[in-house]
């Protein structure tokens, strides 16, 4: 037998529950598909809430305190091991399209980013380069969401390729020209929308494989839905504000939880204390949005999934016109979750509820991966890595962390995990925060603070109520401190074997 293919797509910040085969306000044809044709795993987690951590976790196979791409800002150092490494040394041809984010936008001497400016809009340069990085022999970027001004890269050669020399027309200065004050409705055709970009370019390369019979990792990395919220039309139309369900905060779910939930339900919360760096904190604001205004994000947050599905749905058909499915490991994630209206929150940051740090994720692998199939073992993205090099037949490198979930995935083992890990760390002391998650219940313990929260995931699937400080809780959180440190333990790193007794 060939060996299998490995196509990986990605979202940026979707929320688990927005796919429409499990939520029915939702129009997402394609993810219904895979859904059909592979396996939902319900139970799925990211390493850390925010991208480049959870990125890098995702082509090392190890923690963010382990890769040490800690946050946003940071870099994943390019002497760090990747599965890109071990697959091209036994043979494949690996290629990335779309957002990467391992480097941050702002470089300095010692430590250098390829996707930082001036050099991020240095089309000359991106021309001719197209790699190799972190693994991948072929990369074609991009770091703008939606109409944000860090637009550059082979993106934007792509559009001035497709006739679009107008192209600073639907961006932000101060790169491009268009009015800040546009919300919801973008006016960039959507045939020059990185959506179709994405696709197209990666359509190419699955036909490249395909002529040159090379087995392939491709990832294929979407950058909505991730706001700012905007989308073309029709897109902006697709739902209705006035029908959809819109999440709220419900009163005095925040009089139990940690200081910063409550304030920022405050008109001008005052988070100084938590400044370390200098450097913005995301999340450490006034959530507080207008019911009006919530409703329309939340349609556009929408419109921009469904339009993302139609460009997923174009790849899928490409693999069937190649007679590539058979073959094709074909894993559709995200790299974090979202919050639009939940517990009272918008966006991310240091709130790991559900909403934030659980994934849609599914996975088809024909007559390997179980078809229609729900599946509630726990996933990490630190997993991807040694699953696909198992599934290659690959002996996972021992400096990875994750676990190999290729038997849970092919349906012969129930589980290869009985927990999952996230951690927050946004700044080096004042915004420290990991979460340990089971079957049931969860702790998040904060670095140097007494507070803490302990949820019931069964009893109380809405994480409403905090059980840390509650007395009839002791003995259980207790035994869920023990169980958060052994499971800390059990991540470390073993870069090689013991090989002898001393």
């Amino acid at each position: 037998m060939s060996k299998p293919n490995i196509l990986l797509i990605t979202s940026d910040q979707q929320h688990w529950n927005t796919i429409g085969a499990f939520n029915p306000e939702l129009k997402t044809p394609n993810l219904d598909r895979l859904a059909r044709e592979g396996t939902t795993f319900s139970r799925a987690y990211c390493p850390s809430p925010v991208c480049t951590p959870s990125r890098s976790s995702i082509i090392t196979g190890m923690y963010p305190s382990q890769h040490g791409a800690w946050t946003l800002g940071t870099k994943l150092l390019e002497d760090r091991h990747t599965v890109g490494e071990d697959l091209q040394a036994s043979g494949y041809r690996t290629a990335l399209i779309g957002k990467a984010h391992f480097q941050p936008l702002r470089g300095t001497d010692e430590y250098p980013s390829l996707e930082a400016y001036p050099l991020l809009q240095d089309l000359e340069f991106w021309r001719s380069f197209h790699g190799p990085y972190y693994g991948f022999d072929h990369v074609e970027l991009a770091r703008n969401h939606t109409n944000e001004a860090h637009v550059g890269q082979h993106y934007a050669l792509w559009m001035e390729d497709k006739g679009c020399t107008n192209w600073r027309d639907y961006f932000l200065p101060p790169t491009g020209t268009m009015d800040p004050s546009v919300t919801h409705t973008w006016a960039i055709p959507e045939e020059f929308h990185y959506n179709t970009w994405i696709a197209e370019r990666t359509n190419a390369w699955l036909e490249h494989y395909r002529d040159q019979e090379e087995p392939f990792f491709l990832w294929a990395s979407f950058f909505d839905p991730h706001p700012d919220y905007l989308v073309p039309e029709p897109w902006d139309k697709l739902y209705d504000p006035n029908t959809l369900t819109i999440p709220g905060l419900v009163d005095g779910e925040h009089d139990h939880n940690p200081p910063h939930f409550r304030m920022t339900q405050e008109q001008e919360p005052d988070f100084a204390h938590l400044l370390e760096t200098g450097h913005g904190i995301h999340g450490y604001r006034s959530h507080l949005v207008p019911d009006d205004e919530a409703k329309q994000l939340v349609a556009t947050y929408y419109g921009m999934i469904s339009l993302m599905d139609k460009y997923i749905g174009k790849i899928l058909d490409k693999l069937d016109e190649l007679g590539l499915t058979e073959n094709t490991i074909v894993v559709f994630t995200t790299d974090h979750g979202h919050f639009f209206g939940q517990h009272g929150l918008q966006y991310k940051g240091g709130f790991h509820y559900e909403d934030l740090i659980r994934l849609p994720f599914l996975v088809r692998y024909p007559g390997q991966v179980p078809a229609g199939a729900q599946n509630p073992a726990i996933q990490s993205l630190v997993d991807l890595a040694p699953t696909f090099l198992s599934l290659c037949g690959i002996e996972p490198p021992p400096g990875m962390t994750g676990v190999d979930q290729s038997d849970v995935w092919r349906g012969l083992q129930s589980s290869a995990r009985d927990h999952a890990l996230c951690e927050f760390r946004h700044e080096p002391t004042t915004i420290h925060q990991k979460t340990y998650v089971d079957a049931r219940y969860k702790l998040t313990v904060y670095y140097r603070q007494t507070y803490g929260e302990l949820f019931d995931l069964q009893e109380d699937p809405g994480e409403l109520r905090n059980r840390w400080a509650d007395p009839d809780y002791a003995g259980l959180k207790s035994e869920l401190l023990l169980k958060y440190a052994w499971a800390e333990l059990g991540k470390e790193a073993m870069p090689m074997p013991r090989v002898w007794h001393a």
